[in-house]
């Protein structure tokens, strides 16, 4: 890339050019075909067949419910009906608000039905047979079933792999490591360090730690003072900037060596109120304003301080340009950030309205690890709540620092507010065999139709992607039911026909996996491996799940629980359906047998990683479901005239 070209286009303002742009408000030189078709990678999901849906939800009539309700113990409901959330309930079944923009950002593999449907193995209805008996007093569904994937014979070369990874205990320990690169680097020549800090709110704390150890590290350095012989230029010079929607050089332009003036740029690092973090562009941008200056006799590098992967879009817009002007102009970046979300691209924070007493969650991008989502995006009910760690820093994060000889410091993640948080310490050493692949999207995504298992597991993973519009009807399931009978019954009813569609999507992905089993025994990359491994296990366990939830609501039906209205100060507000380990039934124990046998055997060949983990909590799940009830703090209705506050953008 040309060094005469400067970086991108200049919004002013009234102090200095460049002081506050918008993030992604730069480029270096005209996108190349490359980079245009990295931004151009909109989701082509495969769309299941979900016309008939609406027919199936008024299958159980008026009078039918009417019966059905005579005979339900009524528990008293409260007099008025609660006022809707404000944004996203904590309740499992209320879907979170999201961006219209697909979960994968790629195109699907090629699919050739016919090629599919050869050596296909007959498929096992023994639970969906079940599901469509009166035990569960629903008449059997008719639903289109999506075709099966491609099974491609051709063998898959190994794929060049890599990581700059360092995990680290604190901020403390962060600094130290950095502290002796730059020892390294100083050895060689002057050094400008740019500090890059996301904005939003979840980083004022990390952001008032590293402004308080500033002063060790200039003191680790041995440089306070010093300057360079011969010379009045100053070995360490420091620059800081931030980013969420927009871009702001907080040093104007003028790194500095004095360490009041850096504390008081990280003290003026603003708010961000958009939830936006655009990332990639942010580094691209904060590297185009002082590599002129560091060319002038210094080396450089970028430290980038984030919770958060930052906006897809905008990596998939920027990303590869901010690692192609990095090492340009020879600069190292490295990252202070979190562990990402196995498998997941988000991961939520548990928010209480301070008027409502309403529980929500707050999406916040961090993973998934891998250039695209490499693991189920269900949990079995409903879409993936959890913030289970992958042992490995966000793709985009991590790539950067690998490409430019950076180093990605992964520092431990203590948010107490972290919906399904689950941290294990995993084995590094036996972690180094499942890297993810670091290269380019691009080519991550040109070489799918050349890896038969991967596209095989990629395609089951987008047929029960449920943030895909055509699937989220079908395959997200309700966890909390009304307290009215009559309504009970209702929501009863149509899960219940949700449940055996669900129960044939789960059944024809398990029977998809099974006949590629020998391109699992042929794929040479063990991540992969324990890819195919873990997702064919929930597989089995989550269709006997969703069957014993359809019986348990039966169950309900004919013989409710009776709780109390109150119990304190709390309220009963629903109930609420959670796995239990005892199962109601003999024709789910054999799938419980073939998932525990499935699990074990994850664990037996990925012992000390993430798949390994996961497995063993599948396990403690349990397999059965039964109806809770649950209380809250009795929730507040708002007088018309209060305007109620907004859940913040994390």
């Amino acid at each position: 890339m040309s060094s005469q070209v400067p970086f991108g286009n200049t919004h002013t303002t009234t102090k200095s050019p460049d002081l506050q742009v918008k993030a992604d408000d730069w480029h270096d030189e005209p996108l190349t075909f490359r980079d245009r078709l990295m931004g151009m990678m909109p989701p082509t999901i495969s769309l299941l067949v979900h016309t008939a849906i609406l027919l199936l939800l008024a299958v159980v009539t008026y009078e039918e419910i009417e019966q059905e309700a005579a005979r339900f113990i009524a528990i008293p409901a409260p007099d008025r009906v609660e006022d809707p959330p404000v944004e996203v309930e904590l309740d499992p079944e209320i879907d979170v608000v999201l961006d219209n923009v697909a979960l994968f950002n790629s195109a699907p593999a090629p699919v050739s039905a016919a090629s599919a449907a050869a050596n296909l193995p007959t498929l096992d209805q023994s639970l969906m047979a079940k599901a469509n008996t009166s035990q569960l007093s629903i008449a059997a569904p008719t639903i289109g079933i999506p075709d099966s994937v491609a099974l491609i014979e051709a063998v898959p070369d190994g794929e060049v792999k890599g990581e700059a990874r360092d995990i680290v205990d604190s901020y403390q320990n962060a600094l130290d490591r950095l502290s002796q690169e730059l020892v390294w680097m100083l050895d060689e020549s002057p050094v400008l360090v740019v500090w890059c800090f996301d904005q939003s709110k979840s980083m004022k704390d990390d952001q008032k730690e590293i402004r308080d150890r500033i002063e060790t590290v200039y003191e680790q350095l041995g440089i306070v003072g010093r300057t360079e012989n011969k010379s009045t230029k100053t070995a360490l010079m420091t620059a800081v900037t931030s980013y969420g929607e927009m871009f702001i050089d907080h040093t104007l332009h003028q790194p500095t060596a004095d360490r009041d003036q850096i504390r008081n740029a990280i003290d003026s690092i603003p708010v961000d109120t958009t939830g936006r973090e655009l990332m990639s562009s942010a580094v691209g941008r904060a590297i185009g304003i002082y590599r002129d200056l560091a060319r002038r006799g210094r080396k450089m590098a970028v430290v980038l301080v984030s919770d958060e992967s930052g906006d897809r879009q905008n990596n998939d817009g920027y990303i590869e340009q901010a690692i192609s002007v990095a090492k340009a102009a020879d600069c190292k970046v490295y990252v202070l950030g979190r562990e990402s979300v196995f498998g997941s691209p988000y991961a939520f924070l548990h928010w209480q309205h301070p008027q409502t007493n309403r529980h929500h969650y707050l999406r916040m991008d961090r993973g998934p690890e891998t250039a695209f989502p490499e693991q189920l995006q269900t949990n079995g009910f409903h879409r993936r709540r959890d913030a289970f760690g992958s042992g490995f820093g966000p793709y985009e994060q991590s790539r950067l620092a690998r490409e430019t000889n950076g180093i990605f410091f992964m520092l431990p993640s203590a948010e107490a507010e972290l919906v399904g948080r689950y941290k294990e310490k995993y084995d590094m050493e036996a972690l180094r065999p499942y890297r993810p692949d670091l290269r380019a999207k691009i080519e991550v995504l040109t070489d799918r139709s050349e890896f038969p298992l991967r596209s095989l597991i990629w395609q089951v993973i987008q047929d029960l992607n449920p943030y895909a519009e055509a699937n989220k009807k079908a395959i997200e399931m309700r966890l909390t039911f009304s307290l009215k009978p009559q309504d009970f019954i209702k929501q009863a009813r149509r899960e219940q026909e949700k449940a055996k569609m669900h129960l044939r999507y789960m059944a024809e992905a398990e029977q998809a996996l099974l006949s590629g089993q020998h391109l699992r025994e042929q794929e040479p990359d063990p991540r992969w491996q324990a890819n195919y491994d873990l997702i064919l296990a929930q597989l089995i366990a989550y269709q006997a799940r969703i069957y014993e939830y359809g019986v348990a609501l039966d169950a309900f039906i004919a013989n409710p629980k009776i709780a109390a209205p109150m119990k304190g100060k709390r309220r009963l507000v629903h109930w609420d359906l959670r796995t239990v380990k005892k199962i109601r039934t003999e024709d789910a124990k054999p799938y419980v047998e073939r998932a525990n046998e499935q699990f074990t055997a994850v664990v037996k060949n990925h012992p000390g990683s993430p798949w390994a983990a996961r497995a063993k909590w599948e396990m403690r799940r349990g397999y059965g479901a039964d109806l809770f009830a649950d209380y809250h703090l009795p929730y507040k209705t708002l007088p018309a005239s209060v305007k109620p506050i907004p859940p913040p953008n994390i």
